[in-house]
Formats: structure tokens, C-alpha cells, sequence
């Protein structure tokens, strides 16, 4: 405890040059907490994206697979056309549990974000829609009144920014149409909870686009039988089939070798810092020479000095880990608002996940390294002489 209070004590004697080696741990620590938070965060958001989505195979028209299910994923239209007689005549596969036809377009509103103007994103769904999607619910209203009915349900964030409920009226862009509220879904915590619903008819008729789809969602009886249910498409030669396992897949190991880049920015954040304190523990042993001979003339042992130089070390790693701690913790919802800023079409829920566990690996990592980084000024500082350093100070 003697050590503690002197080291602590000697730390407060210099203390802008120990604040700011504090601060550099601790912006050291914010950093390897942040990126590893979000490496794990945008994992968990990305797989609870894609399995929310309920479609573990979706058809598409010919195109790249991975740009095609992104922008499926983010709520993107944009896609190319495929005729609607393909989903009559692949409804009927014996493979398939549940099927589902997609429209999705896009219209802008220059009235959007106050006057700043928007994208509206507008699904053409049918029932089965609701049958394919488990965790879609309604939290007012109800589904449409008919099949090409003027109606349209708002997803929860939707209706939250354009304060809207069941019984309003909206108007799409450029289109001499009327639509009534006639549902609210739920929050599903995914790009869709901004969307506007309209049944498919209605979509294909508004915008001009009779008999055409962008996307068909299925879900098998058997996931494991996908290979055998794409060798029976192969024929139709204007769809390709997408497994969502396997697009996670994909991007969840480009996310992973991205992680080899985050590491990397946290590792020479951290090794900067390490600079920074032995620097500042051997600027404040040479400063302190003749203070270390007196001590050990009147009888601190090597031992003592070492410990003494190494508690310091100590003192600011940890201070240094537990305010980069808070800093990441309270910084955390500021850093996942800027990510979401440069990635409009990240997946939804937290991107930026710091668990307890995270927080405690990174603080025994910091002490570690506080313990490694104090050696070589705590030896330093041991292995002086007496006499020498006495003499050195006259």
C-alpha cells in the first residue's frame, strides 16, 4: 500500500505530463473498444437482419447475386424486372413452404426531412407476405381492404416521421393518387420499418409496371434440399437464386477480413500509447536521480525502486484503461450515429455492441501492457548506483 501512495504521490508532482499520458491510454483504449464493439455489433445486426428477413432463398432477375440482395436488404429498388409468370410457375415447386412476390420502387419527395427532400421506398407485398415474416405485426389497423385497393400500410418508422395513423390520407410523388392508411406494422428493428406498403397490384398499376416483379421470397421445407431446388430453375434463364445463408456468409467474411484492418488501427493506437508512458516514466526517473540514490543510501533495496517505478506505471494504465472504458461506453451512441452517417444502408439495430466482457478483456489487456511497458524504466531506475546518481545531481 506504501508503494501505491508514494508512486500516486510522485505522479501527482508532473501532473500535466501524467494527464496527457493518461489521455493517450485512454483514447488507446476507446479506440480497441470501439472497433472491436463494432465488429461484433455489425455482425449481430447483419445476421439479425438477414433473419428477419424470413426468406431463406430469393429469386431475383439475372444481375450480380451480392448487389441484388443488398439492395433487398436496404430497402433499395432499383432492381431489374422479371415477369410475374415466373412466380406461377415456380409456386407450385414441391420443395417450397412458403412463397411470397416482391415489388419494390422508389419515389422521391421533395418535401421529406422538413424541405430537404428523400427517397420513399415503396413495397408491393400480398398476403403471404404477412405469412413469410413472423415477427411482422401490426400495431394499429388492419390489411388491405382488396388486392388493388388505394391503401397502404406504413412501417413503424415510416409512420413515426411523417406522424401518420390508421385513417390518414398520403399522396405518392408525381402520381395523381391518394392512399388511406389502413395499418401501422410494428417496429421490426430493420430497413423495412421505413417502407410504405401497398399491395402488388396497386404498386404495379401506380407505377406503371403491370405484371413485372423485382424479387420472389421463399422459404423451403428443407433449407438443405437448396441445391436440388436451383438445378429445377436453371432452366428459366431470365432469375438467378440467391441463399441468404450463404450471401451472410459471404459478407460476414469480408467483415472478418476487415478485421484484420481494425485490429491493426487498435494495435498501433495502443503501441503509441505504450511510447507515450515509457517515455514519461523514464523522463521522470532521470529527473528524479538523486532522489532514487538518497532513497536507496538510507536503504530501499533494488527491489523497492522497482516496484515503486513500476507502480506508477501501473497507476496510469489503469486510469488510462477505466476512462477509456467510459469513453467508449458513453462515446459509443456519437460513433454508431457518424458510422451510420457514411453507411446510409448499414444493417438495423446497434452496429456499435460493447459487452461487459469486451470491457474486461480490454482493461486486462491495458494492465498487461502496463506491466510490460513499466520494466524497462522500473529496472532503469533499480540498477542505479548510489554514489553515482548522488554525485550526478551536485
Amino acid at each position: 500500500m506504501k508503494f501505491f501512495i508514494l508512486a500516486y504521490k510522485n505522479l501527482k508532482r508532473r501532473k500535466s505530463r501524467s494527464f496527457l499520458t493518461i489521455g493517450g491510454v485512454a483514447v488507446a483504449v476507446a479506440v480497441l473498444v470501439a472497433l472491436l464493439g463494432f465488429n461484433a455489433g455489425y455482425q449481430e445486426a447483419l445476421t439479425s437482419d438477414v433473419d428477419k428477413m424470413g426468406y431463406q432463398v430469393i429469386v431475383t432477375a439475372k444481375g450480380c447475386p451480392y448487389e441484388a440482395a443488398t439492395m433487398i436488404l436496404s430497402g433499395e429498388a432499383g432492381l431489374r424486372f422479371m415477369d410475374e409468370d415466373i412466380y406461377n410457375q415456380i409456386t407450385s415447386d414441391p420443395d417450397i413452404d412458403k412463397i411470397t412476390p416482391l415489388l419494390a420502387q422508389l419515389a422521391y419527395d421533395p418535401e421529406k426531412q422538413g424541405g430537404k427532400g428523400g427517397f420513399i421506398n415503396y413495397l408491393g407485398i400480398e398476403k403471404s407476405y404477412i405469412e413469410l415474416k413472423p415477427n411482422v405485426k401490426f400495431k394499429s389497423g388492419g390489411w388491405f381492404s382488396a388486392e388493388n385497393a388505394n391503401e397502404a400500410i406504413l412501417g413503424y418508422e415510416a409512420a413515426e416521421s411523417e406522424q401518420k395513423s390508421v385513417g390518414d390520407k398520403i399522396s405518392i410523388p408525381d402520381k395523381d393518387i391518394t392512399l388511406i392508411i389502413v395499418g401501422i406494422f410494428e417496429r421490426t428493428a430493420t430497413q423495412e420499418d421505413g417502407a410504405v406498403f401497398l399491395p402488388l397490384k396497386t404498386t404495379q398499376r401506380v407505377f406503371d409496371i403491370e405484371g413485372k416483379l423485382t424479387g420472389i421470397g421463399i422459404k423451403l421445407k428443407q433449407i438443405e434440399k437448396i441445391s436440388e431446388f436451383e438445378e429445377r430453375l436453371y432452366p428459366i434463364a431470365s432469375i438467378q437464386v440467391i441463399s441468404m445463408s450463404q450471401v451472410k456468409g459471404t459478407i460476414l467474411n469480408l467483415v472478418n477480413s476487415a478485421k484484420i484492418l481494425i485490429m491493426s488501427v487498435a494495435f498501433i493506437a495502443i503501441f503509441v500509447a505504450i511510447i507515450g508512458v515509457i517515455n514519461t516514466i523514464l523522463m521522470s526517473v532521470f529527473e528524479r536521480t538523486q532522489e532514487i540514490g538518497i532513497m536507496k543510501a538510507i536503504g530501499a533495496s533494488r527491489s523497492d525502486i522497482f516496484k515503486l517505478i513500476w507502480m506508477e506505471t501501473l497507476i496510469i494504465c489503469t486510469l488510462g484503461g477505466i476512462f477509456g472504458s467510459v469513453i467508449a461506453i458513453f462515446g459509443g451512441n456519437l460513433t454508431e450515429l457518424l458510422v451510420r452517417k457514411v453507411m446510409p444502408y448499414a444493417p438495423g439495430g446497434r452496429l456499435l455492441l460493447i459487452t461487459p466482457d469486451l470491457l474486461v478483456y480490454s482493461f486486462l489487456g491495458v494492465i498487461i501492457i502496463g506491466i510490460i511497458s513499466g520494466l524497462y524504466p522500473a529496472f532503469k531506475a533499480a540498477s542505479m548506483r548510489p554514489i553515482e546518481v548522488i554525485r550526478s545531481g551536485e
